[in-house]
């Protein structure tokens, strides 16, 4: 009998650290998702920045005619 309660010790220890574990990898994963929604929400702002930018002034080289000299 003692070999069996000393099993079952053993299983009981490996049972408190893999729930110890669990518990670690869920906080974890909801930190992940924080992080994940906060940085959708600034590429979403970034984005609409982008929209609302005036366009430049300066014309592009494709749309630049050539300087009289050519």
């Amino acid at each position: 009998m003692p070999n069996l309660e000393t099993h079952i010790a053993e299983l009981e220890t490996k049972l408190t650290f893999q729930d110890n574990l669990l518990e670690e990898l869920n906080q974890a994963i909801v930190e992940q998702q924080f992080t994940i929604e906060k940085m959708q929400v600034q590429l979403r702002h970034l984005a609409n920045r982008l929209k609302d930018m005036q366009p430049s002034n300066v014309a592009s080289q494709t749309e630049e005619t050539p300087p009289p000299h050519y």
